[in-house]
């Protein structure tokens, strides 16, 4: 466990090269639709647009993007459930409109979702940062995004370490010994990211780091086809909502 599935698919993917200001104008755009456009057809389009591209001319792997999407789905589904339950003086029940409300909420968010995983399957975040500062984004913002990225490898191999090593020893042989094992890896999880981000830190300091770490970005030009997709997807999708409601 060295690194992270979506991170891996954004380094494979077929459009790596791609500049990101286009590619984040393009989930931008679906975005806006998922959050502005009623939920049908718009949400439908925005989320079969999405899907669309990650596995057709992005060439995602379904595998990775279906991983990927599993747990968001789950989070959805809690959600709807709980924006269609009133708690009043009578105890639990239907909200009003309470079908209505859920496919609502539900499609935005799916359709949303899939947007941001369209750019997450296919810019690594080492693209995106530089991007981010490019476009302006406060740079307190901008670095805590990029320090709690690279913490998120530090957590990874310490969890890959502990786990090798409780495997190696039988830690995971009986339900009782992985209920234990469990308990004990998160603790020792927590413990050495901790460790390790605080050495970090320390070392930095020491080398008089008091500004963002900045480095090279590939040089991605821009292309004028792949704007005019940006631009011209979701204002189709706009007028077919708007035509079909």
């Amino acid at each position: 466990m060295t690194g992270l599935v979506v991170d891996d698919a954004a380094w494979a993917s077929a459009w790596r090269g791609r500049a990101p200001g286009d590619k984040l104008l393009l989930c931008a755009g679906l975005v806006a639709c998922a959050l502005v456009l009623p939920p049908w057809p718009g949400a439908l389009l925005v989320a079969g647009s999405a899907v669309a591209l990650a596995l057709g001319p992005a060439r995602v792997p379904a595998g990775t993007f279906l991983r990927a999407i599993r747990w968001p789905l789950a989070f959805i589904a809690v959600g709807a459930v709980t924006a269609v339950v009133s708690v009043d003086g009578g105890g639990l029940g239907w909200a009003p409109d309470a079908a209505e409300r859920a496919g609502q909420l539900a499609g935005r968010a799916v359709a949303g979702t899939a947007a941001v995983l369209l750019l997450a399957t296919t810019t690594p975040m080492s693209d995106l940062l530089p991007q981010l500062r490019r476009l302006r984004v406060p740079a307190a913002v901008v670095e805590i995004a990029s320090v709690t990225y690279r913490l998120l490898f530090v957590l990874l191999d310490s969890l890959g370490t502990v786990r090798e090593a409780q495997t190696a020893r039988m830690g995971w042989s009986t339900p009782r010994r992985s209920y234990r094992s469990a308990g004990m890896l998160a603790a020792a999880v927590l413990t050495r990211s901790w460790d390790r981000a605080r050495r970090m830190q320390a070392g930095l300091a020491g080398r008089g780091m008091e500004t963002g770490l900045r480095v090279l970005s590939d040089a991605q030009p821009s292309s004028r086809p792949f704007l005019a997709l940006g631009l011209t997807l979701p204002v189709g999708i706009a007028a077919i909502t708007l035509v079909v409601r």
